[in-house]
Order: C-alpha cells, then sequence, then structure tokens
C-alpha cells in the first residue's frame, strides 16, 4: 500500500481502526464459498459515519478500490477483493442503535448492527421491524443485509429487509453522504421513506456497488404477542409448491418454508434441533404459561428427530396476530388448504424450535460432518415456482454421474416471499477442506465434534460447474435474485434501457469504478 495513503489512513482511522496484516488481510478476503484471488491490502474499521466518510474519500482519491463487508456471511464472493488495489471496509465498529422512535414508528442503526442486538434493543419496547432478520442474525449485520437483500424472519408477510427500509445515509465514492426518503428534508426526520423519486430503494441490493451503508432506518410495527405453527408433510414438491403460493397469496405465515428430503436429512443430524436442551429453554421461555411451557417442551422432547425418519418433503409455517384467535385461525385456514393439497399434518417441532431460538451460531454454514456449503438461489412468482424447479432436477440428472463420484449432496430450501414469490435455493455439500473463515465463525465446540476432510479441488470444481449451469438455467426462466453480489447473472438478464439507468446511476456515484467493483458486474476496465 502506499506510505501516503497509509499514513492518511492512520491519521483518520487510529491504529484501531487499520490492519494491515498479512494473516487478517487473508481472511478479510475470504467469504462462506471462496478465497478471492486478490488479498485486500488493508482492512479498515471506521467508528461512525464521519471517519468512514473521511477514509473511503481518502481510499478512492488514492486510486484503490473500496469493498465494503457486514457480517461477512456472503456465499456471492459480494465483499471479496476483485483487483490488486483493494481495501476492505470492516463495518463491524459501526454498530450502534442510534435511536428508537415509537411515537414516530422508526428505528435508526448504523450498519454494522446485528439483527440479533436490534431485537435484543427493541425486546422491551413492545415494537418491531417488520423484517426482524436472518437466520444468520447473530452474526448478519443491517447493513449488509440491506445491501445483498435478505430474507427469513417475517418475509412470509412482511417482503425482504429493504422492504422495512424507509431511509439511509450513503457515502458515495468521492466521501459525499446522501440522504434519502424524508431524512433528506432541511431539518425534518427520517419517518417516512417516499418523498419525490424513492432514492432509497436505488442502495438497496445493490452489493455496495453504488454507495456504502452509512446509517439505515427501520420502520417499525406493534409486535404481534401471539405466534401458532405448523409442520406438514408432502409426497412430491409438484404439491407443495401449490399449497405453499396459496398460503402465501392469503397473506397467512410470516414464515412459510420447506425442505427437500436431502436437506432435511442433513438438518436432522445436526446438534441445534431437538436435543438441544438451550433450544427447548427457549421454546419454554416463550410459552404463554408456565403449564404450556413444560406441555410444549415435554412435547418436543418426545417427538425427538424420529417423526420426521419418513418424511419426503417438509413445510413449516408460522402464524402470528396480536391476538390468540386470529393467530389460530390463520393456522386453521394453512391446515385446510395444506389438506386439500393432499399434504399431513406432522409434529411443528421446526418452526418452533426456530421461533424461539432464532439466532444461533451458523454452524450451518458446513455439513454434519464438516463438509463444505454453498446455495445458489432464484426467486420466480408463484405460477413459475414448479417449472424452475422441474428445470432445476433436469440439471442435477444432467450432472448425476459427477455427484456421485464426487460425494456431492444436493438439497433444497423453499420458501415465500410477501404475497407474490418463491425462492428456490439448492443447496451444495460437498468433502473439501474448511478454510479460516469456516474456523473463525463456527463454534469451536461444534468444530472439534466433525470429521472435516482433505482438499479436494475435483469436487470443488464440479460444484461450480453445476451452480453455474443452474444461474443459466435461472436466466432462462426469468428469475431474479438477492444477494447478487460478483455471482448472479444480472446485467445479462436485464433489458437494455433498464441497465442503462443503472450504469448512469453508477457513473454519477462512483465515476471511476472504485466501489466494489465487479458487483452487479461492473467490472473494472
Amino acid at each position: 500500500m502506499d506510505k501516503s495513503l497509509k499514513q492518511s489512513l492512520l491519521s483518520v482511522l487510529g491504529d484501531e481502526g487499520f490492519i494491515t496484516d498479512p494473516t487478517e488481510c487473508t481472511y478479510y478476503s475470504q467469504d462462506v464459498y471462496e478465497q478471492a484471488k486478490f488479498t485486500t491490502k488493508a482492512v479498515i474499521r471506521p467508528k461512525d459515519l464521519v471517519q468512514a466518510s473521511e477514509a473511503i474519500k481518502a481510499v478512492t482519491k488514492a486510486g484503490y478500490c473500496l469493498f465494503p463487508r457486514g457480517g461477512g456471511l456472503s456465499y456471492t464472493a459480494g465483499y471479496l477483493p476483485s483487483t490488486n488495489k483493494a481495501v476492505t471496509l470492516d463495518t463491524s465498529r459501526m454498530n450502534k442503535v442510534c435511536e428508537i422512535n415509537t411515537e414516530d414508528m422508526y428505528v435508526r442503526v448504523e450498519p454494522g448492527c446485528t439483527w440479533a442486538n436490534l431485537h435484543k434493543a427493541l425486546k422491551d419496547t413492545g415494537f418491531r421491524t417488520p423484517f426482524w432478520g436472518t437466520l444468520s442474525g447473530l452474526s448478519a449485520t443491517v447493513g449488509g443485509s440491506i445491501s445483498q437483500n435478505s430474507i427469513f424472519f417475517g418475509s412470509g408477510l412482511y417482503g425482504t429487509s429493504a422492504d422495512t427500509v424507509i431511509g439511509l445515509k450513503v457515502i458515495a465514492a468521492d466521501g459525499q453522504i446522501i440522504v434519502t426518503g424524508a431524512g433528506a428534508v432541511k431539518g425534518g426526520n427520517p419517518f417516512f421513506r417516499h418523498y419525490g423519486p424513492d432514492l432509497t430503494g436505488v442502495f438497496t441490493g445493490d452489493c455496495g456497488a453504488l454507495g456504502v451503508k452509512g446509517e439505515i432506518t427501520l420502520r417499525l410495527i406493534p409486535t404481534p404477542k401471539h405466534k401458532c405453527f405448523g409442520s406438514y408433510s408432502f409426497e412430491k414438491y409438484e404439491d407443495m409448491l401449490p399449497a405453499m403460493s396459496k398460503t402465501s397469496r392469503a397473506g397467512l405465515a410470516s414464515e412459510c418454508f420447506g425442505f427437500d428430503p436431502f436437506l432435511q436429512s442433513q438438518r436432522m443430524k445436526r446438534e441445534s434441533l431437538a436435543k438441544d436442551i438451550k433450544s427447548l429453554a427457549g421454546v419454554m421461555k416463550s410459552s404463554g404459561s408456565v403449564l404450556g411451557a413444560l406441555k410444549q417442551g415435554a412435547k418436543i422432547a418426545t417427538a425427538g428427530r424420529g417423526f420426521m425418519k419418513d418424511v419426503p418433503y417438509s413445510l413449516h409455517v408460522t402464524t402470528e396476530n396480536r391476538h390468540a384467535t386470529a393467530a389460530k385461525a390463520d393456522l386453521e385456514q394453512v391446515n385446510a388448504i395444506i389438506k386439500e393439497a393432499g399434504g399431513t399434518q406432522i409434529e411443528n417441532a421446526i418452526p418452533t424450535l426456530i421461533a424461539a431460538n432464532p439466532f444461533m451460531p451458523p454452524n450451518s454454514m458446513i455439513g454434519p460432518s464438516g463438509e463444505r456449503w454453498a446455495p445458489v438461489h432464484a426467486v420466480v412468482p408463484h405460477s413459475g415456482a414448479v417449472n424452475l424447479m422441474d428445470a432445476m432436477e433436469a440439471v442435477f440428472t444432467e450432472h448425476a454421474d459427477d455427484i456421485n463420484k464426487y460425494g456431492i449432496g444436493v438439497g433444497y430450501l423453499l420458501t415465500t416471499v410477501g404475497l407474490s414469490a418463491v425462492v428456490l435455493e439448492p443447496v451444495f455439500f460437498w468433502p473439501d477442506e474448511l478454510m479460516e473463515f469456516h474456523k473463525r465463525n463456527i463454534e469451536k465446540s461444534h468444530l472439534k465434534k466433525i470429521k472435516g476432510f482433505e482438499k479436494n479441488l475435483d469436487a470443488r470444481k464440479c460444484v461450480a460447474n453445476i451452480r453455474n449451469h443452474i444461474k443459466e438455467t435461472c436466466l432462462t426462466h426469468s428469475a431474479i435474485h438477492f444477494q447478487i453480489g460478483k455471482t448472479y447473472l444480472y446485467q445479462e438478464g436485464l433489458n437494455p434501457h433498464s441497465l442503462a439507468l443503472v450504469k448512469a446511476i453508477k457513473q454519477h456515484m462512483d465515476k471511476d469504478n472504485l466501489l466494489n467493483p465487479g458487483a452487479l458486474g461492473f467490472m473494472q476496465t
């Protein structure tokens, strides 16, 4: 790194906010899926918006590329360096909950605030955000999720993380701070998203390619006090997916997700299900009464994991409402939909445990025996879900010999988003050595229990090849994606006029393409 840039960054950030240690730089150049071809030259860790702005300006002025990083749980090269002149911006020190405003119904957070910490901060207020976190929310940050656009808790009713945002403070490549939403009005506060053109939406799902998140404002809703849970078995996805869509269109479930036989068998091997005492304790604490806690805990403990042994496809649903009768009525309506579609009810341990223990350590980023793990996904309308699933299955059939040869496991996570979309997420497990990224982020006690594997470049190459085939298949089905990063075929799928507008925004915010080059397909020339 240039000596003058190093001195500039040290003067802005201090020793605590500036890292050049080679081991650390190597770690920051990995994500869940891969090691980048290039290693970042330095990691900057600003403590607030002002420091971030000044540091970004110094980096880009010196001609270096900046790669913003949230919790680090990307598997699409979202923050990985794509050039030899790279600086990583780690937002973990910008982790404050700045303001909880229950009168005007919003909460402001710094980008490095995790969903788990935000959940904790709001717990006793009687309010929450509509979308309230990812499954990886113990580590995943609000800023990273908004940049990638994430789903899970609340997504069945309220959509993605981006749908909960009402305002942003975004740092451009030259260090300028742009405010969006009502917060952009002189003397105003960020209580509303829409005033003129929706500038907030421009910077959600941009993977940090259009600007670095410096502060995020999220809307609040009253926390639903009552939840009901249902789990169901289906013989085939051709029946389960339409049932999920019908549940989604009726607006009945805050979460509606399913597994194929392979992925649910993988989950059943993990220690974090019914045998985990902490999980059972969480279920019992979340129950409305002592008697209810004992009954629910005993019910799940008795069921164990054996009840899933002969389940082909499984569907899991959460309904929620401020009134217990309404939550129960919604679940009864789901039950009717499932019955009509040919599904049968099974023990509801999985959604109950997940709701009671929403933010668990990210041990599931590897397989039960220490296999490497990586998903790929597509978002389609209800009408396209079964057709795309058929096409994905055809891809796996085509590659069946290699899948068997290299011991690759393939499963599916299926979920609905809002009232109009279905996510199909094939998940790969393969025998391969773990990276430093895995070793730092998975619980040490968990790592001690796994067997692990030697380096397996052939299996790794095979997985990459099949993932690419799936991405191409998604393109032919006009599917879209979250977490675009540097992986999905974003520009290839846009019509020319829409792409021209995105390019114009990129040019305005980052004329030299120094913000996360490669993301959204904006490669450096």
